[in-house]
């Protein structure tokens, strides 16, 4: 993950760097246990899963959004989103039966290239883009920041 260019003092994008650390490791434990040809790999891929849904909710509804509102980043914002869809598509759908580990594994790799993608591209690219109103529109407050009983909600602030 990246710690050089101050991205990651956004509270927005530093919660999203945080999640992108966990779901990186979930899937590393994910790809090691198909490798492996252990039977926690079903547990792991549910896991995977779990932790990306929201977190995929979060960037689409809060980050994403205002990028493609402020329209510079609208092109990367889509292809973001093309892969957001991709990957939930191959991991939500495993046969459970008889999973097709290599195709779980190729989606591991797409997520690992998406999530650097992010990290190295959008999210400075969006420190810069995005106008403080838009910053301000999905900052977490303070009442709702993680360790609160409501982590994780946006502030919404509509004119």
């Amino acid at each position: 993950m990246c710690d050089y260019c101050g991205c990651r003092d956004f509270p927005l994008i530093g919660r999203l760097s945080a999640e992108h650390e966990t779901i990186a490791n979930a899937a590393g434990r994910l790809h090691t246990a198909v490798r492996a040809g252990d039977a926690d790999a079903l547990p792991a891929l549910d896991a995977l899963v779990a932790l990306l849904v929201p977190h995929t909710a979060t960037e689409e509804d809060g980050l994403f959004r205002e990028l493609r509102d402020e329209g510079s980043l609208a092109e990367a914002v889509v292809k973001l989103c093309a892969e957001h869809d991709d990957i939930h598509g191959v991991l939500g759908a495993v046969d459970r039966a008889a999973p097709d580990w290599p195709a779980v594994l190729a989606a591991l790799d797409r997520l690992h290239r998406h999530i650097d993608n992010e990290e190295h591209g959008l999210f400075p690219a969006a420190v810069i883009a995005l106008p403080i109103p838009a910053w301000d529109r999905i900052t977490p407050t303070a009442a709702h920041r993680p360790g609160t009983a409501r982590a994780g909600q946006v502030r919404s602030t509509s004119a």
